[in-house]
């Protein structure tokens, strides 16, 4: 297990899911994580309380990354408290589930507002308050984003751009010794998962018949990637999109 001691990651979206699981585990590993929420205080707070106990550091801080005029204030709260950041884990998004007639503006715009543009404006703005040797940025991606699904239309496009994103980027970034890393999980058994119906019903069947290792995923399947990817045992690895979905393919 590679040792992320010193470091500091903010992880966006982490309150529940895989966004907490993520947080949980780079704690567990060493580094002083910020808990980004939006509007799940308790649970965030629970998160952080869990952490400490656990003898790791970790701070809640809330914005909403959907919103630009919160972004600033919230990158500058992690490194005032924190110090300089080493990693940054693009977690937050959302997704919903419509056919081609109900596409509406709306529901085009709040997904890519928060999967795509709050994505880039995190980064934006993280970079600046970057450790001088570099890091890692890690955007959670999805496996929609190259095996579209129906009636996922927008969101698969969210997340295909989420991976031209991070190739891009990589690109950009890699001068100031910063990897940008995209991952990729399949169905994961969430909060989100069990409020959207998905738990349960044919379509997860579909997924775990499909699904080489023969089961769904968990939250943790995907934090121990996350960690790979921010740590120094993933030095060489840049502009990558790594799928954690069991070897699901469509």
């Amino acid at each position: 297990m590679s040792s992320l001691a010193g470091k500091v990651a903010l992880v966006t979206g982490a309150s529940k899911g895989i966004g907490a699981a993520i947080a949980q585990e780079l704690a567990a590993r060493g580094a002083a994580v910020a808990v980004n929420y939006s509007g799940s205080k308790d649970a965030a707070e629970k998160l952080v309380a869990g952490i400490q106990a656990a003898g790791g550091k970790a701070i809640a801080v809330q914005a909403n990354v959907a919103d630009p005029a919160s972004i600033d204030g919230l990158v500058h709260t992690v490194a005032q408290q924190l110090g300089k950041i080493d990693i940054l884990v693009n977690n937050a998004g959302i997704y919903e589930f419509a056919p081609l007639e109900q596409i509406t503006p709306d529901h085009f715009h709040r997904q890519f507002n928060l999967n795509v543009l709050g994505l880039l404006l995190t980064t934006q703005a993280a970079v600046k308050h970057f450790n001088p040797e570099g890091g890692s940025i890690i955007n959670i991606g999805s496996v929609v984003g190259k095996m579209a699904v129906p009636n996922a239309a927008v969101y698969s496009a969210t997340k295909g751009a989420v991976d031209a994103i991070t190739v891009s980027l990589s690109k950009e970034l890699g001068a100031k010794k910063i990897r940008v890393n995209a991952l990729n999980p399949g169905l994961i058994i969430t909060e989100g998962a069990h409020s959207a119906g998905i738990v349960g019903s044919d379509f997860e069947g579909q997924i775990r018949a499909d699904t080489p290792l023969g089961r769904v995923g968990q939250p943790q399947d995907i934090a121990t990637a996350a960690a790979f990817l921010a740590s120094a045992d993933a030095g060489w690895v840049n502009g990558q999109t790594l799928y954690a979905a069991g070897g699901y393919t469509r």
